[in-house]
């Protein structure tokens, strides 16, 4: 390693890198950055000259990385969370830390598992900002760039499944919260309930109605819908929502069927008046899981944040 060398370059210019990389826009990185385009424009230049690349190019969609930067982009957020580790203190005292910690989570999740947490870290930590974003089709990527702490969704436990738990990219790392079961919501005075009730509820059944789906990361279709696929069977999907409410709510509100979590049955019924069904297809469960990345493992703040949430849980569940 020449020290001489990397004396010369400013640590901030790393951060703009990160942040032009991801927007690939001078007008977006600035906004981000709270800087004025042409002091950007001034630090890319100076990029430029430190690196020995142009780094990227202009066009008309916006700036495309050089082949040079498309490296950098992949080196970066380690680099970049190893300096931000250096910065932290060597140790972690929950009842005085002022730290951040930001959340992806999916929304079934915020019902489901955050009550039993959130309330423990806080009072424990009560000085902690805790962020929370809704987990979407980007979220596994921000885990890896270091743009959030942690993760929690749902993954599905079929040896199949591209959202399956031994899927994750590489880097992250994760711990089973919840396992959980797919069911069916209907509304309470829905015309098929009488059949239902005279035990009229098989596939064909679940599949001459019509249905109200939740999209997925960015998905209209989940496992299921694949699984019926391969036999040449679908679902007449008249809805595609991107949340659980308000998909329960087009559910009580229509006679459409809602296929679920059942651990989020309970928080639909709390709103409307619906009926809970089994799922008459045999499918594989799926399982709620915290994921982080592997480099926070031992950094002692993530790893007493990730500890309350597991023992929390698992104290409320076990």
């Amino acid at each position: 390693m020449n020290l001489d060398n990397l004396a010369k370059i400013d640590l901030n210019l790393l951060v703009i890198l990160q942040i032009l990389l991801e927007e690939e826009s001078v007008t977006r990185a600035a906004s981000r950055l709270h800087l004025s385009q042409s002091a950007l424009s001034k630090s890319l230049t100076r990029l430029r000259d430190t690196l020995g690349d142009p780094l990227f190019l202009r066009t008309a969609h916006g700036l495309k990385p050089t082949a040079h930067a498309l490296q950098l982009k992949l080196q970066l957020p380690t680099i970049l969370q190893g300096l931000y580790q250096i910065s932290l203190p060597p140790s972690f005292e929950p009842e005085k830390s002022y730290r951040q910690f930001s959340f992806a989570m999916l929304e079934s999740a915020y019902e489901t598992l955050l009550p039993y947490y959130i309330g423990p870290i806080l009072s424990q930590a009560p000085k902690l900002n805790l962020e929370i974003y809704g987990w979407n089709e980007k979220s596994l990527l921000d885990l890896q760039q270091g743009q959030i702490d942690f993760g929690i969704t749902a993954r599905e436990l079929h040896p199949t499944a591209d959202f399956r738990l031994n899927n994750l990219p590489d880097g992250i790392a994760h711990q089973r919260l919840l396992t959980d079961s797919q069911v069916c919501l209907v509304r309470s005075n829905h015309p098929m309930l009488e059949s239902i009730k005279a035990g009229v509820w098989d596939v064909d059944t679940y599949l001459s109605m019509s249905h109200v789906q939740v999209r997925c990361e960015g998905n209209d279709w989940w496992l299921l819908d694949y699984q019926l696929a391969e036999s040449g069977q679908h679902r007449h999907i008249c809805a595609t929502l991107p949340d659980f409410y308000g998909a329960a709510s087009v559910c009580a509100h229509s006679d459409l069927v809602f296929t679920l979590p059942s651990s989020f049955v309970s928080h639909a019924q709390k709103l409307y008046d619906l009926v809970q069904l089994p799922l008459p297809i045999d499918f594989s469960s799926l399982v709620y899981v915290l994921l982080w990345h592997e480099r926070n493992n031992d950094e002692p703040g993530h790893r007493w944040v990730r500890d309350m949430i597991c023992q929390s849980v698992e104290k409320k569940l076990g």
